[in-house]
């Protein structure tokens, strides 16, 4: 087998873990061979390297051999290497270490945090400073 279409080696090598989210990656301009984006049906052989868009970095793979099947994960280094440079990697552990920093206050549900501190604000004694014995005069007309 000299050529495999590039979704069904993507996800034959478990970069992708079903073939229609590789195709649908294909088709969002995710997938570069030579900084090229190419459409699901692009053949490719031995030494082609293709990059991988998966937000917030770029993954680089360089092909060893071709296949269309689907394999254990202890045999992918055998198919396909990796060659990210490390520099997309800083990116994705600032990104681990940053968190939840680019979520707008107010967005979205609240976080643990959020809700500990909300709690810790409007705590059980929160009401006791408040007076709820009301004078209801029925005799008021």
């Amino acid at each position: 087998m000299a050529e495999v279409r590039i979704d069904k080696w993507m996800w034959a090598t478990r970069i992708f873990k079903t073939r229609t989210i590789a195709a649908e990656a294909c088709k969002k301009n995710r997938v570069m061979i030579q900084g090229v984006n190419v459409k699901a049906s692009r053949m490719i052989k031995v030494g082609d390297i293709i990059q991988v868009r998966k937000p917030p970095i770029t993954y680089s793979f360089k092909v060893l051999e071709v296949t269309e099947r689907r394999m254990g994960a202890k045999m992918v280094p055998q198919y396909l290497e990796n060659v990210t440079t490390a520099d997309q990697y800083e990116i994705l552990e600032l990104n681990k270490i940053s968190g939840f920093v680019d979520r707008a206050k107010g967005m979205g549900r609240p976080t643990k945090k959020d809700r500990r501190e909300l709690e810790q604000f409007a705590g059980p004694d929160a009401m006791d400073d408040f007076d709820f014995d009301f004078d209801f005069d029925t005799d008021n007309e």
